[in-house]
């Protein structure tokens, strides 16, 4: 946008004499800086700055509810992380005995750096140190949640399964989707003919939105883990007190918010393609 767009209130400036434009009367808004006497429609300008306003909102609304999640749910955990010398074991020795006691003692209880997750594939429950170590509510809760990933692969539960294999695509999609993106211009140059752009353009899109499709399908696959499995085992077995299960179901539900935050931004970064392209 240019720097010499003025404010939409132009309405209430006099009209003055500009002999060095045209000998008459001019409004001054129509008139830019230089003094050249290029003119300017109020009406366009209103129109760029309306534009601009929309932006901003989209930003700044885009921005809170894919880090508002993100940042609540930071503070959620931290609000339940304090030690607590009146559990009986860490979050790793949780799982354990979670795993053992629901008939899956071939599950892996593992510490690791990568974040709290489950694999499927090597059939092992993971959690970061502070949640391995710890024992605090935040520390129990999350192991609980990544063991209710382990019944739902125990059980055979289907969009677990479907997740899994379409992780394995979107990994390298996404990756392979930026650069087709990037060589649309180059495949229209070369083709000298606006239909490759396009088809590049399709090409791209698609392998782009199998990661927007992974964080869609992700979303169930968690609320079940954490609010058909977790809770109800923890429940069952009087794990927590009336108080610190209403403090899970935060954690639990604050963590679920991190996976719409995802599917939220990567939408967004599609849409962020699609308006580069369109310039």
């Amino acid at each position: 946008m240019s720097l010499a767009r003025r404010p939409p209130y132009h309405t209430s400036f006099p009209s003055v004499y500009c002999g060095n434009v045209s000998e008459k009367w001019v409004d001054p808004t129509h008139v830019f800086a230089n003094g050249l006497g290029r003119v300017a429609s109020p009406e366009k300008w209103d129109r760029g700055d309306g534009g601009m306003v929309r932006i901003a909102l989209l930003l700044i609304i885009a921005g809170i509810v894919i880090f508002g999640p993100q940042l609540w749910t930071r503070r959620v955990f931290a609000q339940h992380s304090a030690p607590r010398p009146d559990y009986p074991g860490t979050g790793a020795e949780l799982a354990r005995h979670l795993l053992d006691r629901l008939d899956m003692k071939h599950i892996k209880v593992e510490m690791t750096e990568l974040g709290d997750h489950y694999d499927p594939e090597t059939k092992a429950v993971r959690l970061t140190p502070d949640k391995f170590s710890g024992k605090s509510l935040t520390a129990v809760t999350v192991a609980a949640h990544e063991v209710g990933h382990a019944i739902q692969d125990h059980t055979g539960y289907q969009p677990l399964a479907d997740r899994t294999r379409l992780v394995r695509v979107a990994h390298g999609a996404e990756k392979v989707g930026g650069v087709v993106m990037m060589g649309i211009p180059i495949a229209a140059a070369l083709a000298q003919t606006p239909m490759a752009g396009v088809l590049v353009l399709v090409a791209g899109m698609a392998t782009m939105g199998i990661s927007t499709f992974v964080h869609l399908l992700t979303l169930p696959v968690e609320l079940d883990a954490s609010f058909r499995r977790a809770l109800p085992v923890l429940q069952q077995g009087n794990y927590l007190s009336p108080e610190d299960e209403r403090g899970a179901r935060r954690i639990l539900t604050a963590a679920a918010l991190t996976y719409v935050a995802a599917s939220l931004a990567s939408l967004l970064n599609l849409w962020r393609w699609i308006a580069f392209l369109r310039r």
